[in-house]
């Protein structure tokens, strides 16, 4: 069963945007990296447009926004 949350490769949460009711208005943290098109075809023919690879699939967290510990500004 295909879940659009869900990593295709690795099963891990995709924290995709677009799958989240609550988060839909926002953009996703996809559209602020660069995917190399070879990580894109680790997706499953089947699942192409149903569901995202996740930041360490994609090997993309180098790329994203460190989050700052809490308490500093």
């Amino acid at each position: 069963m295909i879940s659009p949350s869900l990593c295709p490769v690795c099963g891990a949460r995709n924290d995709c945007a677009l799958a989240s009711p609550d988060l839909a208005d926002k953009p996703c943290w996809c559209y602020n990296v660069s995917i190399n098109p070879e990580r894109l075809k680790a997706l499953p023919i089947e699942e192409l447009d149903l569901t995202c690879l996740c930041p360490r699939c994609a090997d993309v967290q180098g790329q994203l926004p460190s989050a700052q510990p809490q308490g500093v500004a």
